[in-house]
């Protein structure tokens, strides 16, 4: 996944989603998940990588650094840094674009409090707790997303559709908290995948801001049978197991954001 080069300018801790370093590297079954083709794309359209600024929220960090690293490079913190910013970039451009035709009143993005060290004692709290190791998550009551680096960065050396993944989902609950209460799914998380299947598809077929690679849909297909609920520090009624997880994507994928929104 990349964007296009020429991108325009009740429980709190219930909607945290943790996101398990070991579920992504761990060896999945079944499940397959077919997207479909991307279709024609413009030959200049780039695979994951950012466009000019946009204004949206940046995650800080290093200074990007062009392109995704080659075969066998060495991944620098500055191409994590690269694709995370990217992926903001696109996320937020599709929801600001899309909002007026979707929801009444102003979008307003969550903020980006970004990537945080899990050993760094001034990491990112929420109502008081600290952010945890290995975890990516929407804090409500401060209405920010947030993300462990390494998380991110040990995602990433699997394929940039992961990092693409996480922020779309967490994007998709400060949408949650944005919603008429009527809208919102009893089982969130997997309306969160369905937003994010929704945002990422429509970024790359009506936006034509983001690129579906060759590889994309087996990455986002592995991602979520990977962190579906089979570990301990997860909650099965919550989150849903992979195939629920990999069919709430597909959904939002086929179609689009008001077909994720619960029927009042």
């Amino acid at each position: 996944m990349v964007p296009r080069p020429d991108l325009p300018e009740q429980d709190m801790f219930k909607r945290l989603l943790p996101l398990a370093l070991a579920a992504v590297m761990a060896t999945t079954a079944g499940c397959e998940f077919q997207v479909g083709d991307v279709g024609t794309q413009p030959s200049n359209v780039p695979t994951m990588q950012p466009g000019p600024n946009t204004g949206a929220p940046n995650a800080g960090g290093p200074p990007p650094e062009n392109g995704q690293p080659a075969p066998g490079a060495q991944l620098s913190d500055a191409d994590v840094t690269k694709e995370i910013n990217d992926a903001i970039q696109v996320i937020d451009t599709y929801w600001s674009t899309h909002w007026p035709e979707l929801f009444t009143g102003t979008y307003n993005p969550p903020r980006v409090v970004g990537a945080y060290k899990a050993d760094d004692p001034a990491r990112p709290t929420c109502g008081g707790q600290p952010a945890e190791a290995f975890n990516a998550f929407y804090c409500i009551p401060e209405d920010y997303v947030a993300w462990d680096f390494q998380l991110m960065r040990d995602g990433y050396a699997k394929g940039d559709a992961w990092i693409y993944l996480v922020i779309a989902h967490e994007w998709a609950h400060a949408v949650q908290n944005r919603l008429q209460t009527s809208l919102v799914a009893e089982a969130n998380e997997l309306q969160a995948d369905c937003l994010a299947g929704a945002v990422l598809w429509g970024a790359s077929q009506v936006d034509r801001t983001l690129k579906w690679e060759d590889g994309d849909t087996t990455e986002i297909s592995t991602a979520l049978s990977s962190f579906g609920d089979d570990l301990p520090w997860t909650d099965p009624s919550a989150h849903g197991d992979a195939v629920e997880r990999v069919t709430a994507f597909g959904q939002g994928r086929t179609k689009g954001v008001r077909g994720c929104l619960a029927q009042s």
